[in-house]
Formats: C-alpha cells, sequence, structure tokens
C-alpha cells in the first residue's frame, strides 16, 4: 500500500471546481494532476526534490523547487483558496513558521500528518520501548525524514494556543485499498492519520502568532 497518497480522496473530496490551489511538498505532481483533471483547479506546487519537480513539469503542472522552511515569501496574502501540507509538517524544521505562513497566504489550509497517538504505536512502545517501524513510519530512526513526532491531540492543543480556526477534522485510518476510512470515535487513538481544515483568511502579514 502506498501510504504517500494517504488522505487524496478525502483533498479531492474538499477541494471546490475552479479553486486556487498550492500544495506544498507535492512530491510527483499526482494529486495536484489529479485535481486539475477532476476539479478544474489553478493549481501551484512546491517540493524540495529534483526529481519531484521533474515529474510535476512533465505531467504539465507550474511547480518551483523550494525549501517551505525558508518560507513563502513569493506570495501575497490571502493568494489561494486552498493550501495543502498532507504528510509533509512532520518532515519540516520549522514547522511553526511553516503553519504561520501558510495561514497567511490562505483561505483554507489543510493539514494532514501520521498521528503518533495511534494505538498501536503506543503499543510498541509500551512493549518493545523502541521507536516503531511500521507503515506510518517506514523508516528506522536514524534514517527517518520525520524530524517532529506529534499528535492529532497535539496538532488540536496547537490550534487552540494560537487561535487557529479549525473547521473540520476528518481522522481516518486506511483501507487495504488504500481508501480513506473516517475515524469518529476516539481518533487520537483509533486514527493512523490526523486531517484537519483550517480556515486562514483572516491572518495576514500584520498578525502573525
Amino acid at each position: 500500500m502506498d501510504t504517500t497518497r494517504a488522505g487524496y480522496d478525502l483533498i479531492l473530496s474538499e477541494i471546490p471546481f475552479g479553486a486556487r490551489v498550492l500544495d506544498l511538498g507535492c512530491g510527483d505532481g499526482v494529486l495536484l494532476e489529479t485535481l486539475r483533471n477532476l476539479r478544474k483547479i489553478d493549481g501551484y506546487g512546491v517540493e524540495l526534490s529534483a526529481e519531484g519537480v521533474s515529474k510535476c513539469l512533465e505531467k504539465g503542472l507550474y511547480c518551483y523547487q523550494g525549501d517551505i522552511d525558508d518560507g513563502l515569501s513569493d506570495y501575497r496574502d490571502n493568494s489561494f483558496d486552498y493550501v495543502i501540507l498532507n504528510q509533509t509538517l512532520q518532515d519540516v524544521k520549522k514547522p511553526q513558521f511553516v503553519l504561520q505562513e501558510i495561514m497567511r497566504i490562505c483561505h483554507n489550509a489543510i493539514i494532514s500528518f501520521p498521528n503518533l497517538g495511534y494505538v498501536t504505536t503506543r503499543l510498541h512502545l509500551l512493549s518493545r520501548g523502541t521507536m516503531p517501524k511500521n507503515s506510518l513510519f517506514p523508516y528506522d530512526w536514524y534514517a527517518s525524514p520525520t524530524i517532529h513526532f506529534l499528535s492529532i491531540r497535539d496538532f488540536q492543543n496547537y490550534c487552540a494556543k494560537h487561535d487557529y480556526p479549525v473547521r473540520n477534522e476528518r481522522h481516518f485510518s486506511l483501507r487495504p485499498s488504500g481508501a480513506s476510512r473516517l475515524i469518529r470515535v476516539m481518533p487520537n487513538l483509533c486514527a493512523q492519520y490526523g486531517f484537519f481544515i483550517l480556515n486562514g483568511r483572516r491572518f495576514s502579514s500584520r498578525k502573525r502568532t
């Protein structure tokens, strides 16, 4: 199962036709291409790897190579209807700065990440006392791109502390087919992934948290 595409179906169901969308850490551009074909979006991507940028360009997508840890100063306040940060938050060096920049440039933000509070991860740590290596965290600790581990509850608390309005939460686990299965009961324990939709339009360069 390709977990790098986790939550694509939920994102597709959220984005309206014709929206202006920025995908941060867009990888090979499959999500942007799908949104372009099915939602007719005005889509843009930022990707760190040269290989990913090349694959995006081959698909006819607008994508530039950049490190989102350096900020998004090329974009004005409220430039996008949606900014997507899917399965990338845990890998950035400066998550607070990245989130601040996202909230500045978007009307809506979609943030999704592997949930450290998921039950099998907790049990692995409890029983073995070592960092888990599984579908959510598939690397050995010394080779993992993950820098900041967080749970759904961590992000809920972060949004409350920084006054980031959460419009919706759609936490999920993956079915064997790769489709998302929404978890509505005890998601911090039972969901593999956190999925948040934030309202960002009232944030600007004049108010940053």
